[in-house]
């Protein structure tokens, strides 16, 4: 991918200001859409071609996503944005908000028109205060310019988009358990079915797409469909962002290739482990994705190759770890947090989360059982697959996949026990 693509599409200085945004050929493809009257169901086609996938961490296709709108519904149609982003290491979400917002406004302007929504929110999470400031700014120019608001670009099109802040709730990244926020309640997931596309926010159908997959939009349909495909690989088309940070000497957000080798996002882009020092390890996708130990990282990074080396892409955020990282020390951080963040819904998860960190927690401070090992196993595996959403899930596959790689150094930390 040329330095070029790289400088066009994100990263350009003072981006956040809409005369810049415009300047560069900002909304130039929401325009064309609006100004046309192109059919929704054409754009919905277009976006499936070119393999445009969620890019939050489900990797689900985007264009199939909006299809399952309910065309014949008399209800309102929402667009949702979920910019809860409180994956640990995930940052690139932030970095759209903070340099590019109007890349994001425009894409919810296509978005919108593809599922005929008349009504966007964008929820932030509330401990993103200069990004809320950046958006909110962004917000209130396109609708001084006329992009937002009442006949939107000059035609007989409303589009309103209002900004929700959250409280601070990892759970409310979930998109049901965002919904209940929006609508004032506890952030806690929902049952399903109903799925968000037939009965979402305030019982009405409801898409929810992260801020980067609606940010990538005007680069779809700029580029084309095809075009956009082929930048990628197998189901997963186009580039993405990623957020490097651990141990490298290049910490940051970069955009790749779907495809590229996860080995050289570290050691090329990330310029290397910092230090001199070996790799131990990579956490590929988030606090939550299974962890690769160095000899793993030689891996088309991707969804579907991620998930066949039984890990995840996730979030893209990419974790790096090097030779005097304590894996257990890892652990216990990682079960604290989820320890914490269960909503207390399902029973496997709330009491599951806070048994795991106690365990963890015991065998870092010297004082494990020989038992102890085998419990973190048994108790992750009752939780996954048990809980209504996939927080039980995403607390358990660290444990296991840190526990089952790195084991030796568990059992280290154990005391030997004699009997007589």
């Amino acid at each position: 991918m040329s330095e070029k693509f790289l400088s066009k599409y994100f990263g350009s200085s003072n981006s956040s200001k809409v005369d810049h945004y415009l300047d560069r050929g900002g909304y130039s493809e929401a325009k064309k859409i609006y100004k046309d009257k192109i059919e929704p169901e054409k754009l919905i086609e277009k976006v499936k071609d070119a393999h445009l996938r969620g890019l939050g961490g489900a990797g689900f296709a985007t264009g199939v996503k909006w299809s399952f709108i309910p065309k014949e519904s008399p209800k309102p149609k929402y667009l949702m944005v979920n910019c809860d982003e409180a994956e640990p290491g995930t940052f690139k979400d932030k970095h759209i908000l903070l340099f590019d917002p109007h890349r994001l406004i425009e894409g919810i302007l296509i978005a919108c028109y593809a599922i005929q929504s008349h009504k966007c929110f964008i929820f932030i999470r509330g401990e993103y205060w200069e990004p809320y400031l950046s958006l909110k700014r962004a917000v209130e120019e396109a609708y001084k310019k006329g992009l937002l608001g009442k006949k939107v670009l000059g035609t007989d099109y409303n589009l309103e988009v209002v900004i929700h802040r959250g409280a601070g709730a990892y759970i409310c990244g979930e998109e049901s358990a965002l919904l209940e926020a929006v609508e004032g309640r506890k952030g806690q997931p929902r049952l399903k079915p109903p799925f968000p596309a037939i009965e979402g926010l305030f019982g009405c159908p409801t898409i929810i797409n992260n801020v980067e997959t609606i940010s990538y939009l005007p680069i779809v349909f700029e580029l084309g469909a095809e075009k956009f495909r082929n930048l990628g690989t197998g189901r997963s088309g186009g580039v993405h962002l990623v957020s490097v940070s651990g141990h490298v000497k290049n910490p940051g957000v970069y955009e790749v290739p779907m495809g590229i080798s996860l080995k050289e996002i570290i050691y090329k882009i990330a310029g290397g482990v910092r230090g001199g020092k070996a790799l131990k390890a990579v956490v590929p996708g988030g606090i939550s994705s299974p962890i690769l130990t160095a000899d793993e990282i030689d891996i088309s990074y991707d969804f579907d190759s991620l998930n066949k080396a039984k890990t995840m892409m996730g979030s893209s955020a990419i974790m790096v770890m090097d030779e005097d990282t304590d894996i257990p020390e890892a652990l216990l951080v990682a079960t604290r947090f989820y320890a914490e963040e269960s909503c207390g819904q399902c029973t496997p998860c709330r009491e599951g989360c806070g048994w795991l960190y106690k365990i963890l927690k015991r065998i870092t401070s010297g004082a494990g059982r020989p038992e102890d090992l085998d419990n973190l196993i048994f108790i992750a595996t009752n939780i996954a697959g048990n809980t209504i959403c996939a927080l039980g899930d995403a607390a358990t596959m660290p444990v296991i996949s840190y526990v089952t790689k790195f084991h030796d150094e568990f059992e280290a930390k154990i005391p030997i026990v004699c009997y007589a």
